[in-house]
């Protein structure tokens, strides 16, 4: 009775936690809309799209049932994330039109696949029961998982610098915030620490992502409007200039 309220619990909680890393992985859709208008990435960072594309990838090895049984919920978000994130990265190349960051990520996604199939045929041939199948996997998973939840603090340095987080996506950090609690909660039912772990750490690192955005909220909505205010005065400037010297009056010289 008790075995069966706990899965009917985790079952909630997995299915819960699938919905809430689905909105995790369309979060920077408002990022990638911006960056689509603009025409450019400008300075938007392509590491937290790089990581989580591996640690999608490793999470569906995981999840598969040659190598850890009865986790059908691991594996299809996880392939729908690796998708969305292929998308994204889509994207980021086209608008980049810095040619050396292009082959950059291009070679590290390349590096990815290929480390991903490396991975996949050597516990497969190597190791012979699932439970050191799951156990390799997942110490692997474990370090790409925290892996994407800090990949969002590369940007750190550049909100302290400019006291601006215009950069750092704040649908990105509060949706994995929401996936680091749900997930948590979900490897306690019963206890997996391969889950457990890093998304306990995520949670941390989420959060402290917000509490960065939230100090720099306020002095981020001061910057842009002292940038469009400037681009104002210069557009009045150039109105002004360009009268003055179509003005028929003061370009007639004196007879």
């Amino acid at each position: 009775m008790v075995s069966h309220l706990v899965t009917t619990i985790r079952n909630v909680v997995g299915i819960t936690g699938n919905v809430i890393s689905l909105f995790l992985f369309l979060s920077p859709v408002p990022t990638f809309i911006r960056i689509w208008k603009k025409g450019s990435v400008e300075q938007f960072s392509p590491a937290p799209y790089l990581a989580t594309l591996i640690n999608c990838m490793v999470w569906v090895v995981y999840g598969l049932p040659m190598v850890h049984p009865n986790s059908t919920l691991v594996v299809t978000i996880n392939g729908t994330g690796t998708a969305i994130e292929i998308v994204y990265l889509t994207l980021f190349l086209i608008y980049c039109h810095d040619k050396k960051k292009r082959v950059k990520v291009m070679l590290i996604v390349l590096v990815e696949m290929i480390f991903i199939a490396g991975v996949t045929a050597l516990v497969l041939i190597i190791a012979h029961t699932t439970q050191r199948r799951s156990m390799v996997v997942g110490i692997i998973a474990i370090l790409f998982n925290i892996m994407m939840y800090a990949a969002p603090l590369s940007v750190m340095k550049l909100v302290i610098t400019t006291k601006s987080v215009e950069y750092m996506p704040f649908f990105l950090s509060l949706a994995s915030f929401a996936n680091g609690v749900a997930w948590t909660a979900y490897a306690f039912l019963p206890f997996d620490p391969f889950i457990a772990v890093p998304n306990g750490l995520g949670t941390l690192f989420s959060l402290a992502q917000l509490l960065l955005y939230a100090t720099y909220y306020k002095s981020t909505k001061r910057i842009i409007a002292a940038r469009q205010e400037a681009k104002m005065e210069m557009h009045l400037s150039e109105v002004v200039v360009n009268g003055d010297n179509n003005d028929p009056k003061k370009n007639c010289t004196a007879p």
